[in-house]
């Protein structure tokens, strides 16, 4: 099993800050596809970490990983 963590507007969206999937094998391109249709999150422009280490679409994920999804952050 795989933690997935989410932040700011993702948490809101998906009304819990993380949850447990079996994401095994998938890349995170897989794991962020599955997740925008089950929560209906748009993904497209967010930073993913995998154990606290950014991780590109192409990184492939293993069992016990905590998976990270980050919005971009604006401030001034």
């Amino acid at each position: 099993m795989n933690k997935v963590l989410f932040f700011a507007h993702l948490r809101d969206t998906v009304g819990q800050d993380h949850v447990e999937v079996e994401a095994n094998g998938l890349t995170i391109a897989d794991l962020k596809k599955q997740m925008a249709e089950r929560y209906e999150l748009k993904l497209d422009n967010i930073m993913v970490s995998v154990n606290e280490e950014f991780a590109e679409n192409d990184e492939v994920i293993k069992d016990g990983d905590v998976i990270a999804f980050i919005p971009p952050v604006s401030g001034g």
